[in-house]
């Protein structure tokens, strides 16, 4: 099992937002991650969850947490996931956030109000292995990853540099190379590298 945290300072934290994505607080970057993170040729993976940080207007930040649960029978025990899907089910999602609690929305899609290092530092004190995507890491092909690790990445304007610096103390910063690549890549280059190191039973 392997978790992402993308962060996005601009994505909507309510579901009222229009059909250009673009439009919508860069809400196309955190689709692309999530096709990125969770989707392989004609499955989706079973190993990754992924968290959303929002917190751009009008109410952030709101985190959302999507592990799909990909067994029982669909409309009951799951929901169906498609890559058309994704902007439908983060809308249902913002729309069904409720003060003061972690609501279920779907089997396995979660929304609550809570901030990044709030966050980051929850999983710190569970003892969770933590890394973070910075161009001055350790190359993420030597760097040694624990069990079930978790990686932390930002948007088109990166992650918020008054917090940034705390995470860098609670994390391990690893890089996958000088070139800047999208969220969406990254992701996708990390899951590889996850993935290889698996079938090698070196993590």
């Amino acid at each position: 099992m392997r978790e992402f945290i993308y962060y996005s300072r601009t994505a909507p934290t309510k579901g009222n937002f229009g059909t250009d994505l673009m439009k919508a607080g860069r809400l196309d970057i955190a689709i692309h991650t999530v096709i990125a993170a969770l989707f392989l040729s004609h499955k989706i993976r079973d190993d990754v969850k992924l968290h959303f940080v929002f917190s751009g207007p009008p109410d952030p930040p709101k985190h959302l947490e999507i592990k799909p649960v990909l067994e029982g029978q669909t409309g009951e025990d799951k929901i169906y996931l498609n890559k058309r899907d994704v902007s439908s089910i983060i809308r249902k999602m913002l729309y069904k956030y409720k003060e003061g609690k972690k609501n279920e929305v779907f089997p396995g899609y979660w929304i609550e109000k809570k901030s990044l290092l709030k966050l980051v530092e929850e999983l710190s004190k569970q003892g969770r292995n933590l890394y973070i995507l910075d161009p001055k890491g350790e190359d993420i092909r030597e760097a040694k990853l624990g069990k079930d690790p978790i990686f932390i990445l930002g948007d088109h304007q990166g992650l918020p540099k008054k917090e940034l610096k705390r995470l860098k103390k609670i994390c391990v910063p690893v890089t996958i190379g000088k070139k800047t690549y999208f969220a969406s890549q990254t992701t996708a280059i990390v899951n590889n590298e996850v993935d290889r190191r698996e079938n090698k039973g070196i993590l």
